[in-house]
């Protein structure tokens, strides 16, 4: 964009903010901005706008689209939002100059397209570029996030592991799960992993197949697994499709999984005799302190 038209746009820019507003904010009835509050929607135009005219001052270059692009993901705001008011930003500003010149030929009509179009065109490019990065940023760390979380291995007692598994087992899941599970008995020196499968909604065949392989890996590195959580509708399921999980125990509950587990580290719960007067020596205890 020339000097005298980049001039014109920011002296002028109060009046183009305005239309612009005005347009985007007769659509929001009818897209998909129209559940967001009055007060979000508004505020986020100014800032667009702002972020816009920031562009024009600097010919393109401002590292404000990027900081604009990566709260608008955060908020959950869809990429449409970008192109559709930057769309509209093109044709309130070609109006706009238009509207003000005495030359209403075709020639300087088209002029007038190609000078915005240089201007607005690498303003879309970029915010749709910023946007598209940092979302596909979010979406890895979302990943790796999740990915802890899918086969977590919690040590709860020296030489005692728990990996809770919830939700549906697919074959990349299956290799991290024996992933982690190798890692973390050598890691915790486990002698007992509990794999607890009660959040587990399906064990078919494929389910059951990766749990023997992962129970089995185990054993060889010198632990051993215990299934719990096996509920009657999982136990009926197994017997049906014939699978053989005799080869390590299996437990209905979390509770007896960890009372097999002591015992197989040579380790039991014992309960006090006398409960009072232990609470007493406790408190005489802290009083003395």
């Amino acid at each position: 964009m020339d000097k005298r038209l980049k001039g014109m746009v920011i002296e002028h820019s109060d009046d183009i903010v305005k239309m612009w507003l005005e347009e985007v904010n007769s659509k929001k009835s009818s897209d998909y901005t129209s559940s967001i509050s009055d007060e979000l929607f508004e505020n986020t135009n100014r800032e667009f706008v702002n972020v816009i005219f920031s562009s024009i001052e600097k010919n393109g270059v401002s590292s404000d689209l990027e900081d604009f692009s990566e709260r608008l993901i955060n908020l959950g705001w869809p990429l449409s939002y970008l192109t559709d008011g930057m769309q509209v930003f093109r044709r309130v500003i070609t109006e706009f100059i238009l509207q003000r010149s005495d030359q209403v030929d075709s020639k300087y009509f088209g002029e007038i397209l190609r000078q915005v179009d240089n201007w607005v065109d690498p303003v879309i490019n970029k915010l749709v570029n910023e946007f598209s990065g940092s979302w596909e940023n979010i979406v890895s760390l979302q990943r790796v996030a999740l990915q802890e979380l899918s086969a977590p291995l919690i040590p709860v007692m020296e030489n005692i592991t728990i990996m809770p598994l919830i939700g549906t087992i697919d074959t990349e899941r299956a290799k991290l799960i024996m992933e982690n599970l190798l890692d973390g008995v050598i890691k915790h020196n486990a002698e007992v992993v509990l794999i607890d499968i009660t959040g587990v909604p399906v064990v078919d065949t494929m389910v059951a197949h990766h749990i023997i392989q992962a129970a089995e890996a185990v054993r060889l590195i010198g632990s051993r697994c215990i299934l719990v959580g096996i509920r009657p509708e999982i136990a009926q399921t197994i017997v049906n499709l014939g699978i053989d999980l005799g080869k390590f125990p299996t437990k209905s509950s979390l509770r007896k999984g960890f009372q097999t587990a002591l015992e197989l580290t040579n380790r039991t719960i014992e309960q006090t005799q006398d409960k009072e007067k232990d609470i007493e020596k406790l408190i005489d205890s802290l009083d003395r302190e």
